[in-house]
């Protein structure tokens, strides 16, 4: 455990000195910036003003920026100190693989969760000074829902790199699986189910394994819990898991998952020759 988190304290101390962490947080910050400038906070549009009128834009924009910044991000982190020879001489110190593999994965979760934990936090402490209802029920859910999506992404992340070689098939892989998961897989199956007789519960249980779906159904049921913007899918997530199941579900399925591909990019990654 010391050396995990030896291995946790350096990647943070790298990652704080880099460039994309200082785009990643100027992003966010800006982003928070930006709606106390406009006055996003004191309007109020179909019930929704303050904080939650916030919450309500931030995380439709969470939805496209997150993933692709942490699987562009952190996608290299294993085949880029392959490539410079720096995982080499990491491992000449008595470092085992999976302190070394598990240190820079919560290292890097850390890094990717800070930006976006400290905007909330401003936008609670510009709330709270403005005199504004603070919703703490979904401020905290939303909290939850960021971090596993996180955690499902860079998971995703540390897989592919422990899988590849070099850096440039990584990036590619990444952005090819960022498009297929926000794009490609809802027309894909919206075909699907026009060009055959598909049973759309069917349909509907396949796009629940996506968990970028996931994500934008637990952002939706944060305002909308009958989820009626989804349209008649929505019968079929409510009566199939209720209200309370399915808000737990979008939170630990995206966990869940993160953790499972960290794990076999391990098993992976100690499997194959290191340099």
């Amino acid at each position: 455990m010391k050396n995990l988190f030896l291995v946790f304290k350096t990647d943070i101390s790298e990652a704080l000195r880099s460039k994309w962490f200082l785009v990643y947080t100027l992003v966010f910050g800006g982003i928070i910036a930006l709606f106390f400038i406009t006055g996003i906070t004191e309007s109020r549009i179909q019930g929704f003003s303050g904080l939650s009128r916030l919450l309500l834009i931030f995380i439709e924009i969470c939805i496209v920026i997150v993933p692709i910044f942490i699987l562009i991000n952190t996608v290299r982190t294993i085949a880029g100190e392959r490539d410079s020879n720096i995982l080499e001489y990491m491992l000449s110190f008595p470092i085992s693989l999976k302190e070394y593999f598990f240190g820079k994965f919560f290292g890097k979760l850390f890094v990717v969760t800070l930006p976006i934990i400290g905007a909330l936090v401003l936008a609670l402490v510009w709330s709270l000074f403005k005199g504004a209802t603070v919703p703490w029920g979904i401020f905290f859910y939303y909290m939850g829902l960021i971090i596993a999506v996180n955690i499902c992404f860079l998971g995703l992340s540390f897989f592919i790199s422990s899988i590849v070689k070099t850096q440039e098939v990584a990036l590619g892989i990444a952005f090819f699986v960022w498009l297929f998961l926000l794009a490609l897989i809802d027309l894909l199956l919206i075909g699907f189910l026009i060009k055959t007789t598909a049973n759309p519960e069917l349909i509907y249980s396949i796009a629940l394994i996506n968990p970028l779906q996931v994500f934008r159904i637990g952002a939706i049921t944060l305002f909308d819990p009958e989820l009626s913007v989804i349209g008649p899918a929505s019968y079929f997530i409510l009566d199939e898991f209720g209200k309370e199941l399915i808000a737990i579900y979008c939170i630990f399925y995206p966990a869940i998952v993160g953790f499972l591909f960290s794990i076999f990019g391990y098993f992976i990654f100690k499997r194959k020759d290191l340099v």
